[in-house]
């Protein structure tokens, strides 16, 4: 697994800072430009786990910008160029300290939550009678606090957000309004693929111009979990798991090995035979979200091809 890229520590001209998230590196050029490089470090109940996957940074970077193009026509977003398969480039933007949650359907945490007992959740009442991954009536948006690396994000309610002074009420609702816009686009395009898009969530940020935009990644398998919609019904009516696209299936294989990123857990190692498997089945959405071979870049030497072609592109500004 040496082909990965699970660190950078570039030195740009005019760099002004650099932010290490839990997947993502970002790289500020004349307080001006962010400059995102998407590792292949692998998160999970906030927890970046030992290994890299090989191609997943180029598999969520690529997936994003796609869709940061497929949806700009109704909601504006951060992103200028992609210079390299796992590098986008875009507006300096300050960014909401929440991440705008969506779900259609009662999966993952959601499901979790239901499971205990709790109806309630980010203050968004669950109807009764649901079973695993059965619609909601209607989309839910259940915001959560965006954590710093290695710490969990927290669910939060609309009322907290807002009486907090997180987020002020007149930019929540433009974020709530924007959320629900890209959850339709992101649910017709994956229709058109075959799937369902379960659940998602979206990062906003506001420009030096004061728009907001939208940041980050969207609609990639570390941000949202997708079924097949083809024998979903069937599955649903005999009790079965959905089959689906997502990360979840990591959630599940961390489950069962006693790691759900409680206090005093401690990460287990994955083999090379089922790192091997996550990358496979990272390309697997690729191919299915995109409706495109995946060509997988040149890994000799991430690091040197990463930062030739950014240094190409910053040569043209």
């Amino acid at each position: 697994m040496s082909h990965t890229i699970s660190d950078t520590n570039f030195k740009f001209p005019n760099q002004t800072n650099l932010y290490k998230g839990k997947v993502r590196e970002v790289y500020s050029i004349n307080n001006d430009l962010l400059v995102m490089v998407a590792t292949d470090r692998l998160s999970a109940f906030d927890v970046v786990m030992p290994k890299g996957i090989p191609y997943k940074g180029q598999i969520l970077n690529q997936i994003a910008t796609k869709m940061m193009a497929a949806t700009a026509d109704i909601v504006p977003n951060w992103l200028v160029a992609t210079p390299d398969p796992n590098v986008a480039v875009g507006h300096l933007c300050e960014p909401f300290k929440v991440e705008m949650v969506i779900r259609g359907y009662m999966s993952g945490h959601a499901a979790r939550e239901y499971a205990s007992r709790k109806r309630v959740l980010c203050g968004v009442q669950m109807p009764e009678g649901l079973k695993e991954n059965d619609a909601f009536p209607t989309p839910l948006i259940t915001p959560a606090t965006k954590a710093e690396m290695g710490d969990h994000d927290e669910d939060i309610s609309r009322e907290d957000i807002i009486s907090r002074g997180i987020v002020s009420e007149v930019d929540y609702l433009v974020l709530e309004e924007y959320t629900r816009k890209l959850f339709q686009r992101g649910s017709e395009i994956a229709a058109s693929r075959g799937l369902i898009l379960v659940d998602t969530k979206y990062e906003f940020g506001k420009t030096k111009q004061g728009e907001i935009v939208l940041i980050d990644e969207i609609h990639t398998p570390d941000s949202s979990r997708y079924f097949y919609a083809d024998g979903y019904e069937a599955r649903q009516i005999a009790n079965e798991p959905q089959k689906q696209l997502s990360k979840e299936f990591v959630r599940q294989w961390l489950i069962s090995h006693d790691f759900q990123g409680l206090e005093g857990q401690t990460a287990p190692q994955m083999s090379d035979d089922y790192v091997t498997t996550v990358s496979e089945r990272y390309i697997e959405l690729y191919e299915n979200i995109t409706g495109e071979v995946f060509v997988k870049a040149d890994v000799t030497d991430i690091q040197s091809r990463i930062e030739t072609n950014v240094l190409n592109y910053l040569k043209t500004l």
